[in-house]
């Protein structure tokens, strides 16, 4: 759950369920083998459930387990600081790069 891809996902998927390539156009900048990646490794830590349905063509969708519902809010309350700090962070950030070079 460490890295910036899972908690986007995690974002992206407590509202419902999504198909693979719904979720990518929610996750920008995902490549679809890191997409791919990351929702085995979420499935495998219990927080997304994979299912695929009978049809022709196969349709799969993703979504949160309970366990995964849990860690959204907290994970839905650390992304709206971001939002919400992202031009403190820059400026903290210009001033630092300013001081040091």
């Amino acid at each position: 759950m460490g890295d910036k891809w899972s908690v986007q996902i995690v974002v992206v998927l407590h509202r419902r369920a999504e198909r693979f390539n719904s979720i990518k156009r929610h996750v920008p900048g995902i490549s679809q083998q890191m997409l791919a990646f990351t929702l085995k490794a979420l499935e495998r830590d219990g927080l997304v459930k994979r299912t695929v349905h009978d049809t022709t063509p196969p349709q799969v969708e993703y979504a949160l387990t309970p366990l995964g519902l849990s860690l959204s809010g907290a994970v839905r309350q650390l992304a709206q600081w971001a939002i919400d700090h992202r031009a403190d962070v820059g400026a903290s950030r210009e001033r630092f790069d300013a001081r040091h070079g």
